[in-house]
């Protein structure tokens, strides 16, 4: 907390030195911000960060986002089936499972999203830029910035006011359909985009389906202001599967859960997810020096689906229908928000100033779908369908003041501090209780950094940067809302903080540009349960029942580097590597349950303090060339790489490392004022047989061993094709 001070403070006093003064400060400017990407630059950013354009993504076609964030380093995805998936930044948050929070802020148009399922989804036909901010970045965008920031900035109208329409087909009967139209004249350009994307997909119950509407809007006000409005509407229908249990079962049929018993089938499917955003942004140059900038801005998302597979039907009896499910569950989710940034310099200084104001409300409910029995001994117990299990509202509070300050020592060294305070109120109301609890906290943030010039083209950073996420309503009222239940209440919790330290050099010559950076990221006050992250059994572990308490933390280090030669040449390349060892730091009640939870069961308990975190490669590698045959026909290729890595906490089951070839051609032809291009793209060349991802927890199949049959895998699909053809005129 003291160094939060010693930020605002510098940046108070660094505001109020030589105001109304008019120099130059060459590159000494501001580039921060949570709102737009207009001051974007990296002549005196002191973090590790990444762009990649929004040609660079369309020209991939891909599937998903995944495609095209390969080409960043530390940065890693994951994606059992369909088109929405988890990001992680630097090993963090590769712990759990369920619909947790990914430690990674996510930002599209200034809009902070989070989706209930814990995934990100985001339209691939429609983005400009992604900016990647590596280490902590709640200095900037507050609650879960653990290990960095995703800032995504849709398409404007000034730079696409084509009209276009595309179509692309693929395997496991993927299929994209795609119409837009642009306007622009002196005082107004504007964009309408709608497109759809469906598969049938690879695995079992993985078919989805996509539908998008964006709307983009700019008016020029007068010559120093403007205004832009953007909406973007999102249907989509997908079930959940992807995973199978066991390596035998991943060996002889990878797209199949069902064994004919019913008892594999997935915990949650069947999801139906709404989204809508809209923002509007102003924008004033209020001088050569200054600028401000408001954003506003209402992110909602309705999900449904069913939970709780039906073990016994009423009368007792197993149910074997993969499609028996018990629980039927709506989350309303509305995310509404003003944040407003005024920026501007004077002698050696350059400062902004921001304020973010939020209005969240998360409503919970479920019901019973279908009269089934959950317990059948000693005696038949039964659940009667219509049964409500859950109905509970949160509204939360957020109001945070923020900014950055940078001072020139010289014409080399460029100082840079941030700092960020919250204030997180919660209120929680329980409708089947007409329980009411309430929780806030305050928490700071802050980046302290530098950039050193070695020459005209090459320079080195440095900075230590913190992030920080709060803990979660159940973590905190757990045994006020159930009880009678298994887990005790704690008031107390402190939020997990993250402090991340690093540098780097970047630079680039007359063949290529490149970015390398040194990274030590530990997460402190690390939530866990006190029986572990999965054994919540109620006797005979730690103590009478289970609590969530600040007694985990874990720690990551490792080096990234990225090379990428110039596009302009007949022959240009790309490297994006990182070295990754993410380590727990305590761990010391791992409970290993072995056998049936509701009948005989053991436990075995571990301290893993020192082994590795679950899923996190040591190694990843994407190598990519490209061949500009001429003008018309650009080919490429890419290797993606990563190492073995452990799927569970006890570092028993090693996932094999791998390496895919992908392949890509896009052929470009003007005729008249039309463009015409036409591509066509192979993932796994070589039809490697690999896994997506693998996780393991314990005892799956309460065989009283926790072996190779207790992994959850996802595989692969294997080699797979896409074409497609698209006209701008």
């Amino acid at each position: 907390m003291r160094g939060i001070k010693l930020s605002l403070v510098t940046m108070i006093v660094c505001g109020s030195i030589g105001y109304g003064e008019v120099l130059d400060l060459g590159t000494i400017n501001v580039d921060s911000t949570t709102i737009d990407d207009r001051f974007d630059s990296k002549k005196t950013e002191v973090s590790n960060t990444i762009t990649v354009n929004g040609e660079k993504i369309d020209k991939t076609h891909g599937e998903n986002i995944q495609q095209a964030l390969n080409l960043i380093p530390g940065l890693t995805t994951e994606i059992q089936s369909g088109d929405s998936l988890k990001l992680h930044i630097r090993g963090v948050e590769n712990q759990r499972y369920m619909g947790e929070k990914p430690g990674v802020a996510v930002v599209i148009d200034g809009v902070p999203v989070f989706e209930r399922t814990g995934r990100v989804n985001i339209d691939l036909d429609n983005i400009d830029s992604i900016k990647v901010i590596k280490g902590g970045a709640s200095y900037l965008f507050g609650e879960d910035a653990l290990s960095g920031a995703v800032i995504i900035t849709t398409k404007k109208g000034t730079k696409n006011t084509y009209n276009s329409v595309a179509y692309e087909r693929g395997s496991f009967g993927y299929e994209k359909e795609l119409a837009r139209v642009g306007y622009s004249d002196d005082k107004i350009n504007a964009s309408l985009q709608i497109s759809q994307r469906k598969s049938d997909g690879y695995w079992e119950d993985s078919d989805y389906k996509s539908k998008y509407l964006n709307s983009k809007v700019q008016y020029q006000v007068d010559d120093t202001s403007d205004l832009t409005f953007g909406v973007e509407l999102s249907d989509r229908e997908k079930d959940s599967h992807g995973t199978v249990k066991g390596v035998t079962q991943a060996t002889i049929n990878p797209q199949s859960l069902d064994d004919g018993t019913g008892a594999n089938r997935d915990y949650s499917r069947m999801y139906e997810v709404g989204l809508q955003k809209y923002f509007l942004t102003y924008s004033k140059s209020l001088d050569e020096k200054s600028n401000l900038l408001v954003n506003l801005y209402q992110y909602n998302d309705d999900t449904s689906f069913v939970s709780s597979p039906i073990k016994y039907d009423t009368a007792g009896k197993s149910v074997t229908d993969p499609d028996a499910y018990g629980t039927q569950n709506d989350y309303c989710q509305i995310q509404r928000g003003l944040k407003s940034e005024y920026r501007t310099s004077f002698d050696k200084f350059a400062t902004m100033f921001g304020v973010d104001i939020r209005d969240n409300y998360y409503e919970n409910k479920a019901n019973i779908l279908q009269s089934y029995a959950s317990k059948i001994k000693p005696k038949i117990t039964v659940v009667n369908a219509g049964t409500v299990t859950q109905n509970d509202e949160t509204d939360e509070n957020v109001y945070a003041l923020y900014g950055e300050a940078k001072y020139a020592l010289n014409d080399k060294l460029t100082l840079t501090t941030n700092g960020r305070y919250d204030h997180i109120d919660m209120d929680y109301t329980d409708g089947l209780s007409s329980l009411n609890l309430d929780k806030s906290f305050d928490v700071g943030s802050f980046r302290l950094g530098s950039s050193y010039k070695l020459d005209d083209k090459n320079d080195v950073y440095f900075n230590t940067s913190t992030g920080f996420r709060t803990p979660t309503i159940d973590q905190l009222f757990a045994g006020d809302i159930s009880p009678t239940g298994t887990t005790l209440s704690n008031h107390d919790l402190k939020p997990e903080t993250s402090y991340n330290y690093e540098i780097g050099v970047r630079g680039k010559n007359d063949i290529f540009e490149y970015n390398t950076a040194l990274f030590w990221l530990d997460r402190d006050d690390y939530i866990m349960a006190t029986t572990g992250q999965y054994a919540n059994i109620d006797k005979g572990i730690v103590g009478d029942k289970n609590q969530y308490q600040n007694i985990g933390g874990m720690r990551s280090r490792g080096v990234e580097a990225s090379v990428n030669s110039n596009k302009k040449d007949k022959i240009y390349y790309g490297l994006a590597y990182a070295y990754t060892d993410a380590k727990f730091t305590k761990y010391d009640n791992f409970n290993l349950l072995l056998g049936n939870p509701y009948g005989n069961y053991t436990t075995q308990h571990y301290d893993l303090a020192g082994y590795d975190v679950p899923r996190v490669p040591n190694h990843t590698l994407n190598l990519n060339a490209n061949y500009n045959v001429n003008n018309n026909l650009l080919l490429s290729t890419e290797y993606n790489f990563k190492s073995s890595h452990y799927a569970d906490e006890l570092n028993r089951f090693k996932v094999p490392a791998y390496g895919v070839v992908n392949l890509l051609a896009n052929y470009g032809e003007k005729i008249g004022n039309n463009k015409w291009e036409f591509f066509a793209r192979v993932d796994n060349l070589f039809d490697k047989y690999y896994y997506n991802t693998a996780r393991g927890s314990g005892d799956g199949d309460y065989d009283g061993d926790f072996d190779t049959e207790d992994i959850s895998i996802t595989v692969n699909s294997g080699r797979v094709f896409t074409a497609g053809l698209s006209v701008k005129f």
